[in-house]
């Protein structure tokens, strides 16, 4: 059996096999002996039917699993002999079966990339360091105090005006025959002024009194978030039912006690600090990660097989999908689709594997183990961010031996990192923050 490698580029390789004429015989001898055992034709008693018939009756199929099992068991001793670190799947082609000859295929891979040892040692790193403040604070309770508003109806009898909340029956036309996307929806709340529909639509019912009815005409953008509608001219049909004010609760003890476990307003905002702390953590580790993978990836040069970059993207895409259905909306509804995704994030999906790649070097060129300790702490942090018991973590591990090992590699990535940083000179930069992103 003869293997040669033409290379198309440092990680696309084409696998050149040729099996020859005497294996291909024995393996069609052998098929031919099994089928003979197994085989039922009339005027035969089993096992004595003749070769030559048996092949009148199945010789394409027999060819068929011969050429099946000479690529599986060749392709295997190929990769074993020539040490080929293969990730994805082989595209192989399988030629026209010739039981005269020896059997010929090509198989298309792509491989790990051979990378350089990396230095990573003595990295200039800006670490921000967030204090939290107490507007800040205030900023949260706020976003808070508005979770608990109610609305009233405005007693006095005036036009609808900009912060107003309103109640409307609306329903749209398109070239005057009522339109799927814009079909009737009674008592809809919206806030003038935030262009919930569009401006344009906001201008309209705007001065609209209580019980008034209008009809008019709305161009959608050509950029709007439902294609559907973008770029559409679009006349509704709308019912102002009722103008309605926005009354906020009391910042104070009684607003903490109907946030759950909070008894005093003091109990809460330590809790915001907490929280916000927590974020922030997540911020700066984010932020360190990323000054070390854009200096390590500059100066470190390799491909990426597609077929990795393929997976990452297909990761990133079932997340957003989740994400999508979990707060019960598609893609298809906001105008998207998998390939302008795919379009979007492939780049993000390429820097991914390449910091997966780079990590992996640098656990192998500096020889990073796991031992028990880490893997215990490993398992309790699991368990405190899904507020689960650590031996159900255990378990579920235990029974899912290809997650244990990602989540075992994952925790080698992580030490590969700390590594990275303790060899790093940081500077630390004080910032203040004025606005909350985080919520209780």
């Amino acid at each position: 059996m003869q293997f040669t490698i033409e290379d198309v580029s440092t990680v696309k390789k084409i696998l050149h096999v040729e099996i020859p004429q005497e294996e291909v015989a024995l393996e069609l001898d052998k098929a031919y002996e099994n089928l003979k055992k197994t085989a039922k034709l009339k005027g035969f008693r089993p096992g004595k039917t003749p070769r030559s018939v048996l092949e009148n009756f199945f010789k394409k199929d027999v060819h068929a699993d011969v050429s099946s099992k000479l690529i599986q068991d060749s392709f295997i001793d190929a990769v074993k002999e020539k040490e080929l670190k293969i990730v994805g799947d082989p595209k192989i082609e399988p030629p026209a079966f010739d039981e005269k000859g020896p059997y010929k295929y090509d198989a298309t891979i792509e491989v790990k990339p051979v990378i350089a040892d990396i230095e990573f040692k003595g990295l200039q790193l800006k670490k921000n360091i967030y204090t939290i403040s107490d507007d800040e604070v205030e900023a949260q309770l706020k976003m808070l105090q508005k979770n608990f508003a109610q609305q009233k109806t405005i007693e006095e009898v005036r036009p609808a005006r900009e912060d107003d909340f309103v109640l409307i029956t609306y329903e749209g036309f398109k070239d005057g025959k009522p339109f799927d996307e814009t079909a009737k929806t009674e008592n809809f709340t919206m806030k003038l002024g935030q262009g919930r529909i569009t401006k344009d639509f906001d201008t309209n019912v705007t001065g609209m009194k209580a019980g008034e009815k209008k009809d008019f005409s709305v161009i959608f953008p050509e950029d709007y978030f439902n294609s559907k509608l973008a770029g559409l001219e679009i006349t509704f049909n709308v019912t102002l039912n009722d103008v309605r004010e926005e009354i906020l609760p009391e910042i104070d003890d009684d607003l903490a006690k109907n946030l759950g476990s909070f008894t005093t307003l003091e109990d809460l905002k330590k809790a915001i600090r907490e929280n916000l702390d927590q974020g922030y953590k997540k911020r700066v580790e984010q932020e360190l990660n990323e000054l070390i993978f854009s200096s390590l990836i500059s100066k470190t040069e390799f491909e990426v097989p597609e077929a990795l970059v393929d997976f990452e993207l297909e990761q990133i895409l079932a997340d957003a999908e989740r994400s999508f259905s979990y707060h019960n909306t598609s893609m298809e509804s906001l105008g998207l689709s998998r390939e302008i995704l795919s379009e979007k994030y492939r780049e993000t999906a390429e820097k991914q594997i390449r910091r997966h790649l780079i990590l992996d070097k640098i656990i192998e060129q500096e020889k990073l183990t796991l031992n028990d300790e880490d893997l215990e702490e490993g398992f309790k942090k699991m368990s405190e961010s899904f507020n689960q018991p650590v031996e159900e973590i255990k378990k579920f591990y235990k029974q899912n031996k290809d997650k244990l090992d990602y989540f075992k590699h994952t925790l080698l990535e992580k030490n590969a990192i700390n590594l990275i940083i303790e060899s790093s000179t940081i500077e630390n930069i004080e910032q203040v923050q004025e606005t909350a992103t985080e919520k209780v």
